[in-house]
């Protein structure tokens, strides 16, 4: 979905810059907390049908959504969604959302690691295996934990467009490569 994601990219830069001197109620993690219940509302179904309704005036569908969150939204976040559902872009609130919470992870320094594995990694694993990482990619680190059978052993490490992969699968196609070469 390129076209989301070209869609998406000047709101959710229109935010981040909007709230980088904005009091500790619209801090980077409010935000995030807000788009994010924003980006689920919008997926839903209903929402989206009432979204195509040309007879529902944007700030009456805007005061429904932000009566469905979890959590009181900032003045940026009500902005912001007044003007995607003015510009009848609600289906670009998730892609926002994604994008946001890039924005905020380079700003934080940090970034999401996807730790692929064949089996589930107890707790002290996943620590022991933390700090390696973080060293390895120069940031910190937040994971995500994926269970990956077809990978046999070890684990896949994906943090943005680098891939650390010291799974047996990853091993036994570099050693058929080396075979049929």
């Amino acid at each position: 979905m390129a076209e989301l994601a070209t869609i998406a990219r000047p709101y959710a830069e229109a935010i981040f810059r909007a709230i980088q001197n904005q009091p500790a109620s619209e801090s980077l993690e409010h935000v995030a907390a807000s788009l994010n219940a924003l980006a689920v509302i919008a997926r839903d179904p209903q929402i989206r049908t009432l979204a195509g309704d040309p007879q529902l005036p944007a700030d009456k569908l805007g005061a429904l959504l932000l009566s469905a969150m979890p959590q009181q939204a900032g003045a940026a976040v009500r902005n912001l969604l007044q003007v995607v559902l003015e510009n009848r872009r609600l289906a670009a609130l998730p892609e926002i959302a994604e994008q946001f919470h890039q924005l905020k992870d380079a700003a934080q320094h940090r970034a999401e690691a996807v730790i692929s594995s064949a089996f589930p990694l107890e707790p002290a694993q996943l620590e022991a295996l933390l700090p390696a990482l973080e060293r390895k990619f120069g940031c910190k680190l937040y994971t995500r934990v994926e269970i990956d059978p077809g990978l046999i052993g070890g684990v896949r490490v994906a943090v943005g467009d680098e891939v650390l992969d010291t799974s047996v699968r990853a091993r036994l196609d570099a050693m058929r490569v080396a075979l049929t070469a």
